[in-house]
């Protein structure tokens, strides 16, 4: 209902790209009588619907020019839209420059992102950055003390109702309207930030002089601008977030559409808040093992096992083996192709989830057979380069932890203790260097042939971690003792030798840890007394 800020809408700008829904306006316009300035497409568009439209040149007294670039840039646009009438010296001089006031302002924007995921070219991307667009909704925004601002489509029909019954909008719902208008804009311009960002990197000719000295720090303004502007589309609200009573929604990168966030669910319910979370840490752990086929099965963001196998249905069976009890409504992440093989020992595990690049049609047949099972594809492996986490007040931005660091590379371990592994045994140890990369710390992982046997993982020391380690390899495999003769890795170094010793007495023969304790000494002397082999990376992968 009208109330003494209500302002009835006269005459109207608008200017849309996307031309769905107009057409309840262009009823509510021709119903009304309002008078409607219109550029381009969108006035051929209205004036079809039967509306009467004044072209936005014959406002301007100046043609549409350079290709489109300029069409609503002119004072006789904005002086309209900025004018706050009422303010009786704007209305004056409006009426001394013979401009008429707008009411409304309708705009949607040039398609920037949707330019960006189709693979345009730079030139083609540039031509699809709006600058009228922008500069009408901030104008409207700024003025909504008189004017009323619509950037979304689904507001169409409220407008078309304020426009027929001579209402308008009031004061309050003016300011709502001229915040989310706002909103559009900033996620428009950082949606162009985050690609020019990519596209047009720093030139080497406007790096300073540095010394040598210099030339050894990293350049962090590169990755670390002074203010972070990024953006996200809402994609869908879920039932609920981490626990029942927290609400939660999903939220896409508007310049990809391939990763993971962008999943396509082939079966299965909608994705829940803790589906996504552990769906997302099962599929980068088993990319961090490409180009070898690797499978990871996860439980709560932590790795209840990982495998490497000839074949993805080897892998996923030696992935399970490690914790069959936990793997019971956990993850499934493949980074190949799931075959018949795989989904027929899948079938008879509940599962919450399965992510994999594609599925032999066979599998894909069988596997839709599960009520309950969420069948996802994603067909490019994992690209984040950094990590956000929130703070109260602020963000902690750091690049994602790969397994790409110089001590990442058993090339560059350093052999302290035992003799120097042989092929087999450093090939489990670097398969258990990398799976270390998932697991909460503190932890500790045991690995025999290049497949997780016991992890220990998310405790308050290291000497736990060991134990629940050993503790979980020798219990869930009936009685098989599968520490003896095993690896085991270490995600930070070891404070005290108690914590190798653990593993040491379980008969594990070859350690890898990074190293750079004050007692490394003492853990060094402790693994020489047990004949156990031990390389220090000088490399740690904390995962809080």
């Amino acid at each position: 209902m009208a109330d003494s800020t209500s302002r009835p809408i006269k005459r109207a700008l608008v200017s849309v790209y996307h031309k769905d829904g107009i057409e309840v306006l262009a009823q509510a316009f021709v119903k009304a009588g309002t008078s409607v300035v219109s550029t381009g497409s969108t006035a051929k568009k209205l004036e079809e619907l039967g509306v009467n439209v004044t072209p936005v040149e014959k406002v301007t007294g100046f043609p549409e020019s350079l290709d489109g670039r300029v069409k609503t840039l002119d004072p006789h646009i904005h002086a309209g839209i900025l004018a706050d009438m009422t303010n009786p010296e704007h209305a004056r001089q409006l009426k001394e420059l013979g401009i008429e006031p707008f009411d409304l302002v309708v705009v949607n924007l040039y398609p920037f992102a949707d330019t960006v995921r189709s693979g345009a070219n730079e030139a083609d991307t540039i031509e699809k950055i709006d600058i009228g667009g922008p500069s009408m909704v901030r104008g409207a925004a700024k003025n909504s003390a008189t004017v009323a601002v619509i950037t979304d489509k689904n507001d169409y029909a409220l407008a078309a109702e304020r426009v027929s019954n001579g209402e308008g909008f009031t004061l309050a719902e003016r300011r709502y309207l001229a915040a989310k208008a706002f909103a559009h804009t900033a996620a428009y311009d950082a949606t162009i930030i985050e690609w020019a960002k990519n596209v047009w990197k720093k030139p080497a000719s406007l790096e300073p002089a540095t010394d040598d000295a210099d030339a050894q720090t990293p350049n962090t303004d590169e990755l670390f601008p002074p203010t972070y502007t990024r953006t996200w589309d809402k994609s869908n609200v879920l039932r609920y977030g981490e626990n029942s009573h927290q609400q939660a929604a999903l939220y896409l990168d508007p310049l990809t559409h391939s990763d993971f966030a962008h999943a396509q669910l082939l079966h299965g319910k909608p994705m829940s808040y803790n589906n996504y979370v552990d769906a997302d840490s099962a599929w980068r752990s088993a990319w961090d093992f490409a180009p070898k086929i690797a499978v990871a099965v996860v439980k709560h963001s932590n790795p209840c096992g990982l495998a490497i196998g000839e074949t993805v249905a080897e892998a996923h069976r030696k992935a399970h083996a490690c914790d069959p009890m936990s793997a019971y409504g956990g993850v499934i992440a493949a980074n190949a192709t799931v075959t018949l093989e795989m989904a027929q020992a899948v079938k008879h595990i509940f599962t919450e989830v399965i992510v994999a690049p594609d599925y032999e049609p066979e599998a894909l047949e069988l596997l839709e057979t599960k009520k309950n099972l969420r069948i996802l594809k994603v067909p490019t492996r994992p690209v984040l380069d950094q990590s956000i986490r929130q703070i109260d007040g602020g963000l902690l931005v750091q690049t994602t932890d790969r397994i790409d660091a110089e001590g990442d590379d058993p090339k560059n371990w350093k052999l302290v203790s035992g003799e120097a592994a042989d092929e087999a045994t450093l090939r489990d140890l670097e398969f258990a260097w990398r799976a270390i990369r998932s697991v909460k710390s503190n932890a500790i992982l045991i690995a025999h042939d290049e497949a997780t046997v016991g992890v220990g993982m998310g405790q308050v020391n290291r000497v736990d971690s060991s134990k629940l380690a050993v503790e979980r390899a020798n219990t869930l495999a009936d009685g098989v003792n599968r520490t003896k003769g095993a690896v085991a890795a270490s995600d930070a170094f070891f404070p005290f030798a108690d914590g190798l010793q653990i593993l040491v007495d379980a008969g594990v023969k070859a350690i890898v840890q990074p190293g750079g304790s004050i007692r490394d000494e003492e853990v060094i002397e402790a693994a020489k007394a047990a004949g156990v082999t031990l390389y220090l990376t000088g490399t740690r992968h904390f995962f809080h």
